[in-house]
């Protein structure tokens, strides 16, 4: 038995501007809820501040709502951007959240991906990555229930502690935001923590997979840490439907807002510029727009590439309508997570078994039924039994009339 990929969503969200916000918020709530019903492992929200196409700005705030509509999925920060927050302030929310939850917080961190937020709150884009190492550099060991005391040019603790123990033990789960560059790799290592690895299906993203994760385990050797795939997060756009044609007509309902949003005012890389975007999508192997088949195709491409991972987390793009997105999400639950659970294992066993074995089976069970036949022939004659039953054993009621 292998291990059990599990399977989430990250939920930036991306809503354009023509739709009621307050009804998108709803709806990425509704979303969580389903993913809970279908069985789903993890779900992702994001924290941005401009641009106005990701509007969830608390995290925090998303996740102890979502809590109270689900049962089992786990929440997690996707990510918090620590250059925004004073670490002592922050790791007291996620401790919280680690207690109202019982344990199915976790803590996804990053520099922050929008240059406009960072521009708004006076902080140099080229000091965010440097103020997100300081800033885990203390959240750890406060998550830890440590004291720590650290003075840096935009923060200062002193002997500072959470005053309540974390909830999970050592600490609520932690991972770190990387893409191209090493250096979320380097944090995780440092830190002996997990990996959200947000543009793994993008042509860079896909290409570091495995030299991301070297450098990680290195600088965990280095720092006395070990790296564990299982907390090693995989992030890739996918929609699916029963049919190729299916599955490419729905996304062209919401796929050029969110092109736009790319291209035009968010800083990453991800939107192709020339062509039917759907074509180059995937063709270039960044997206499924397809079948499960297609699903399940992708998430082996992404092992072999990768040498093994935890999860993969489909990025929620809002490339379809509301319930052509929500059944895509049940067609992958349906078809594409067994694949890689191994739900059916004892399934395909069981009925391989009872196939093998039916003449024996269907042997013993003809011959118990026509014991029992023929003690009631012996006791009450053949009056009552029906003809093909008698001549299955050979008998008939004119033999019976003769006797």
């Amino acid at each position: 038995m292998g291990q059990k990929l599990r399977f989430g969503t990250f939920i930036a969200p991306f809503h354009p501007l023509r739709e009621n916000p307050t009804q998108a918020l709803e709806r990425d709530l509704d979303l969580v809820v389903h993913l809970d019903k279908l069985g789903y492992d993890e779900a992702w929200i994001g924290e941005h501040h401009s641009a106005g196409y990701e509007l969830i700005a608390s995290p925090e705030l998303f996740i102890a709502f979502a809590a109270e509509r689900t049962r089992r999925i786990r929440l997690g920060t996707g990510v918090s951007s620590l250059p925004y927050h004073h670490p002592l302030m922050l790791a007291d929310r996620i401790n919280q959240l680690d207690h109202m939850t019982r344990g199915r917080v976790m803590f996804g961190v990053g520099p922050g991906a929008l240059p406009s937020d960072a521009f708004m709150m006076g902080i140099p884009v080229a000091k965010q990555r440097d103020r997100m190492d300081e800033a885990l550099d203390a959240l750890v060991p406060l998550l830890r229930g440590e004291t720590v005391t650290k003075k840096t040019d935009w923060f200062e603790l002193a002997e500072a502690r959470l005053q309540m123990m974390p909830y999970s033990r050592p600490s609520v789960e932690i991972a770190v935001a990387s893409q191209v560059s090493p250096t979320g790799a380097q944090a995780a290592g440092r830190h002996g923590v997990g990996i959200l690895s947000i543009g793994a299906t993008q042509a860079g993203g896909f290409n570091a997979l495995a030299s991301n994760w070297a450098i990680a385990e290195e600088v965990a050797k280095e720092s006395g840490r070990i790296m564990n795939r299982d907390g090693w997060r995989l992030v890739g756009p996918m929609h699916v439907a029963a049919t190729r044609e299916e599955a490419r007509a729905q996304v062209r309902f919401g796929i050029d807002d969110w092109l736009y949003y790319f291209r035009e005012v968010a800083a990453l890389p991800l939107a192709p510029t020339e062509g039917d975007p759907i074509d180059a999508l995937v063709n270039n192997g960044m997206a499924v727009v397809g079948t499960p088949d297609d699903a399940i195709a992708q998430i082996e491409r992404l092992r072999q590439q990768s040498g093994g991972f935890g999860a993969f987390l489909t990025l929620d793009t809002n490339w379809a309508e509301w319930d052509a997105k929500k059944k895509s999400y049940e067609l992958i639950a349906r078809y594409v997570m067994p694949k890689f659970q191994d739900a059916n294992g004892n399934r395909d066993a069981s009925l391989a078994w009872a196939r093998d074995n039916r003449p024996r089976f269907i042997g013993e069970a003809q011959a118990a039924v026509g014991a029992r036949v023929a003690q009631h022939i012996q006791r009450k004659g053949t009056e009552n039994i029906r003809p093909e039953i008698l001549a299955a054993m050979g008998l008939d009621k004119k033999t019976d009339a003769a006797e």
